[in-house]
C-alpha cells in the first residue's frame, strides 16, 4: 500500500482517537432518542392500537392458533397461514389460552424479556468493556426501526433472535455434553418457528461442532412436534405438508411488502416462477462456505448466514432484525480481532454507515416515492459491502492461521 494511503489511514485513525468520546457520546444520544420515541409508539402500536393496523401479525398467528388446535382447516382457509404445523405447536404457549387483548400485554411482557436477554448477548460477545460502549451495544437494537416495527406488528423475530443466537453459542462455545446438546437443540427447535429466519443457520449447528448429535436432536424433534401438530387437524401429516409448502409459495410470490431479498427482486424482473430456485441455490452455497470456514471465528459465520437469511427468502423490513448480528461481528473486527489495522478502520467505518442506514425510523415508509426507494437502494448497498468486507476477511483469516 502506498505512503499516502498509508498517512491517510493514520490521520484517520488520530482524528478517531482524539474524537472517540465525543463522537460516541453524540451517537449514543441520538440513538436514545430513536429508541425512546420509536419503542414507545411501537409498544402503544402493539398494545393499544386498534385492529387491523396495530398488533396485525400478532392476530393473524393467534387465529391461526386457535383454528389449529379447534380442528378447523388453516392452510387454503386463512390468507395468513403460511407457517409450518410446528410453528403452532410452539405458540400454543403464548397464544393459545387468553382472549387477545391479554395476549396483546403478554406478548409486550415477553418482548420486553427478549430484548433483555439479546441485550445481555450482545454485550457478552461484543467484547465491549468501557462503559460508552457498552450503552453503544445496548442501544443497537433498541434504537433501530426493525425492533419497533416487529414490536408494533407482533412478529416474531423478535422472540427468535435471543433464542436462536443462545442455542448457537451454546454449541459453539459450551461443553459439548448431553446436557448442553440438549438444551442448545430445544432452543434451535424454539427458533424454528419462524424456518425463513432459522434455516440457514441450522447449516452451522449441522457442520460447525464437529458431531451430529445436535443436529439429530433438532430434526427429530422438529419431525415430533410436526408430527403431533398434525394429530389436532383432519387431515393426513402428507396432505397438511403439502398444503402448507403450497401456501408458503403462493405467498412469497404474491406478497407485496417483500422488500430486499431474492424474492422480491425477482417479482420486480416477473420471475415469480422461479423464485425457489435461487433461494435454495444460495442455501446449499452458504452451507458449502460454512463447512470450508468451519473454523473460523463463530461470529463472522453467525454475521455471513445473518445476511443469507435475510435475502434467501420473503423477508418485510421488521426482518431487519438480522442485521444486528454482522454489526457485532464488524464491532468486534473494530475493536479486537482485525488481522491488519486496515481491517479495523474499515470495520470500523462500516459499521458506522450501515448504523445510519438501519437507525429508526428507517425511510422505507418515511420518505415519499421516489426517495424511499433510493433510501432502500442505499441500504442494500451497504448490507452488501459488509458482507463482502466479511467473506474477504474470513478468508484471509483463514489463510492467516494455516
Amino acid at each position: 500500500m502506498s505512503t499516502a494511503v498509508r498517512s491517510y489511514e493514520f490521520k484517520i485513525m488520530t482524528w478517531w482517537l482524539k474524537y472517540r468520546k465525543t463522537l460516541l457520546c453524540l451517537t449514543i444520544m441520538i440513538m436514545t432518542f430513536a429508541a425512546i420515541v420509536w419503542l414507545g409508539y411501537e409498544f402503544w402500536r402493539l398494545i393499544f392500537q386498534i385492529m387491523p393496523t396495530g398488533a396485525i401479525d400478532l392476530a393473524q398467528r393467534y387465529r391461526e392458533v386457535h383454528y389449529w388446535f379447534a380442528g378447523k382447516q388453516v392452510y387454503g382457509t386463512l390468507s395468513s397461514a403460511t407457517y409450518p404445523p410446528a410453528t403452532y405447536v410452539i405458540l400454543w404457549p403464548i397464544l393459545g389460552w387468553l382472549d387477545f387483548t391479554p395476549v396483546r400485554w403478554l406478548w409486550a411482557a415477553i418482548a420486553v424479556a427478549a430484548l433483555i436477554w439479546l441485550i445481555r448477548l450482545l454485550l457478552k460477545e461484543s467484547c465491549a468493556d468501557m462503559l460508552l460502549e457498552r450503552v453503544f451495544i445496548s442501544l443497537i437494537p433498541l434504537s433501530m426501526y426493525a425492533t419497533g416495527a416487529a414490536i408494533g406488528n407482533g412478529q416474531l423475530i423478535v422472540l427468535i433472535l435471543p433464542i436462536l443466537l443462545a442455542g448457537l453459542l451454546l454449541l459453539l462455545k459450551g461443553s459439548g455434553g448431553w446436557i448442553n446438546d440438549l438444551l442448545a437443540s430445544f432452543l434451535i427447535i424454539l427458533s424454528l418457528v419462524k424456518p425463513s429466519i432459522a434455516v440457514p443457520f441450522f447449516w452451522i449447528v449441522v457442520i460447525v461442532p464437529g458431531r451430529l448429535r445436535p443436529a439429530l436432536l433438532v430434526i427429530f424433534g422438529y419431525i415430533g412436534i410436526t408430527i403431533f401438530a398434525s394429530l389436532f387437524q383432519d387431515f393426513s401429516l402428507l396432505l397438511l405438508l403439502r398444503s402448507w409448502i403450497e401456501a408458503a409459495i403462493n405467498n412469497s410470490s404474491s406478497a407485496t411488502h417483500s422488500v430486499s431479498n431474492l424474492h422480491s427482486w425477482m417479482s420486480f424482473i416477473g420471475l415469480e416462477r422461479w423464485i425457489t430456485i435461487p433461494s435454495l441455490i444460495i442455501l446449499f452455497v452458504l452451507g458449502t462456505w460454512i463447512f470450508i470456514y468451519r473454523h473460523s471465528d463463530p461470529w463472522l459465520l453467525i454475521g455471513v448466514t445473518a445476511f443469507i437469511a435475510r435475502i434467501w427468502t420473503y423477508h418485510a423490513w421488521y426482518d431487519d432484525m438480522l442485521i444486528f448480528l454482522p454489526m457485532i461481528a464488524l464491532f468486534r473486527i473494530a475493536k479486537f480481532n482485525s488481522a491488519t489495522n486496515d481491517d479495523n478502520l474499515l470495520a470500523g467505518v462500516l459499521l458506522g454507515t450501515i448504523l445510519i442506514a438501519m437507525i429508526a425510523p428507517g425511510g422505507l415508509y418515511l420518505f415519499p416515492s421516489p426517495f424511499n426507494l433510493i433510501y432502500v437502494a442505499f441500504q442494500v448497498v451497504i448490507w452488501f459491502a459488509v458482507l463482502t468486507f466479511l467473506l474477504y476477511y474470513t478468508r484471509r483469516k483463514n489463510k492467516k492461521a494455516r
